[in-house]
């Protein structure tokens, strides 16, 4: 009888699965490098110019076909705490008042003026008719130098030269990718698979394991990682409602790999590429 208990409600829960997968919700995931400071976190070189003409006219095309895609929300990578600022900030854009509300308070930060956030995200939200911009930030404590601390503790001078290895070359990939091609061309390969690939599996392949055999301080920044994102990802489904059938999350590539990870898993979402959407 037990068995058959079990047996029973494994099939409710697999025909449960397969109900919610004929109705999963769309999810346009765009990763990016972060408009306002191209390379900066690797590379330290600016290398592209969003404001640039040709760069604003690829904005105006993609927002237009993301217009055609129907988003009812759009997630960006602003504290979810602060949805009051983001919500002051997306009100003036609808009224054509932000770029010279920040040039007047924000004279010297290029942020405001250039970051994703405002350049894609507040010109594809007014597009698509949509009141409000979503927060889903979570920023938290990442022990880098504690990492490499325990690295050098333990004696892991290859695995230290590994890491340091890996964020050169693919920081000079991004650099030379940013010199050859148009923002359009960028976005598209940031979205690859195997840029995702590279991205999410420098965490497990080589942070994962740094530390001596007792000290697990490289699990603990993996987990840092993995817990913001969750985080992240644990407000996208909270804020996404029964009728929200499109939804739009734009966040820095490496974020962008993590979620791609985690819609795969979530039966109730479906991952729709940023690829697919320019072709519509």
């Amino acid at each position: 009888m037990k068995k058959l208990h079990i047996a029973l409600a494994v099939a409710v829960f697999a025909l449960t699965i397969s109900v919610q997968a004929q109705h999963q919700k769309e999810v346009l995931l765009v990763g990016v490098f972060h408009f306002n400071n191209p390379g900066a976190d690797l590379t330290k070189l600016e290398t592209f110019d969003v404001m640039s003409k040709k760069s604003q006219q690829e904005l105006e095309l993609i927002t237009d076909h993301i217009k055609k895609f129907k988003p009812t929300k759009i997630f960006v990578e602003w504290e979810y705490n602060d949805q009051l600022g983001l919500d002051t900030l997306y009100n003036l854009y609808l009224k054509d008042t932000y770029f010279d509300y920040v040039r007047q308070k924000f004279p010297k930060n290029a942020f405001y003026s250039q970051n994703e956030i405002f350049q894609l995200g507040f010109r594809a939200g007014k597009k698509a008719g949509l009141p409000k911009i979503h927060a889903i930030d979570c920023p938290m404590d990442w022990r880098y130098d504690s990492l490499q601390i325990a690295i050098k503790k333990a004696g892991q001078t290859d695995l230290q030269a590994t890491i340091d290895k890996q964020i050169k070359e693919f920081g000079e990939l991004t650099s030379g990718l940013m010199k050859k091609l148009t923002l359009t061309q960028m976005l598209l390969e940031e979205n690859k698979a195997s840029m995702r690939n590279i991205n999410l599996g420098f965490y497990i392949t080589l942070l994962n394991k740094g530390g001596a055999l007792d000290d697990f301080t490289g699990a603990d920044v993996v987990n840092a990682w993995y817990r913001r994102n969750l985080h992240m990802y644990s407000l996208v489904q909270k804020l996404t409602e029964a009728n929200d059938e499109r939804v739009m999350v734009i966040v820095g590539a490496g974020h962008a790999a993590v979620f791609k990870h985690f819609i795969d898993l979530d039966a109730n979402y479906k991952v729709v590429e940023l690829e697919e959407v320019l072709k519509k």
